[in-house]
């Protein structure tokens, strides 16, 4: 007797992009501290992402390959301008449109909410972030600086100066 022909499973197309939720931090945090280029602080803490994310539902992304994360961004916008952060693509899969593929769906989500503009912050020193984003069609604002303040600073002093 012939063998039976074993119907064929197909196995899904990896790698897959879904919604980021605060279940992935701990695997999204040793990407992102695995990524250089990639500067992280008290706004990094798994209950400032918790916030960012009930904030701006459903815009940040995952790419998981099996159980790993090859890949994150975070997405969100104030109601004017959009805002990415932190993409990270495990290196692995670098060159491979990614990071692109999760920047394009992220720009849609924004759009699909009525955003015009995105824009990102970016270390000077970030050669590969640099070449990435301009590769992908990002422009360099040569007429914007990034000014910032301390919250907590800012809060004791307004008082005693405003």
């Amino acid at each position: 007797m012939g063998e039976t022909a074993q119907p064929m499973t197909k196995r899904p197309k990896e790698p897959q992009i879904r919604i980021l939720r605060i279940s992935d931090y701990n695997r999204v945090y040793t990407l992102w501290r695995r990524t250089e280029g990639i500067g992280l602080n008290e706004s990094d803490k798994r209950e400032a992402i918790a916030l960012f994310l009930r904030r701006n539902p459903n815009l940040s992304l995952v790419a998981t390959a099996g159980s790993r994360i090859v890949g994150t961004i975070l997405c969100g916008h104030d109601g004017r301008r959009g805002y990415l952060h932190h993409l990270a693509v495990a290196p692995a899969r670098r060159r491979s449109g990614l990071g692109r593929t999760l920047v394009g769906i992220c720009l849609e989500k924004l759009h699909s909410e009525g955003i015009p503009k995105c824009n990102l912050f970016l270390f000077a020193s970030n050669t590969a972030g640099n070449a990435f984003w301009r590769r992908i069609g990002w422009n360099v604002r040569s007429d914007l600086r990034l000014v910032q303040r301390n919250t907590a600073d800012s809060c004791r002093s307004c008082r005693t100066s405003c």
